[in-house]
C-alpha cells in the first residue's frame, strides 16, 4: 500500500489590511513569518525525500 506524501503548501500573505497598525506583540505579519519558516522546512524536507533538489526559484 502506497503513502501519500502530498507536497507542502505555502502559507497565504496576509494583505496590508489585515495589519491593525498597533503594535501587536505579535502581528499577523510575525505569524506569516513563523508559517513561512515552518513551510520552507517542510518543503526541504519534502524535497529531500523526493529525491529533488530546488531550482532556486
Amino acid at each position: 500500500m502506497a503513502t501519500s506524501d502530498p507536497r507542502p503548501e505555502p502559507p497565504s500573505r496576509p494583505d496590508l489590511e489585515d495589519c491593525c497598525r498597533g503594535g501587536c506583540t505579535v502581528c499577523v505579519f510575525d505569524v506569516y513569518e513563523e508559517a513561512l519558516a515552518r513551510y520552507e522546512a517542510a518543503l526541504a524536507a519534502w524535497l529531500a525525500r523526493q529525491g529533488s533538489v530546488p531550482d532556486g526559484d
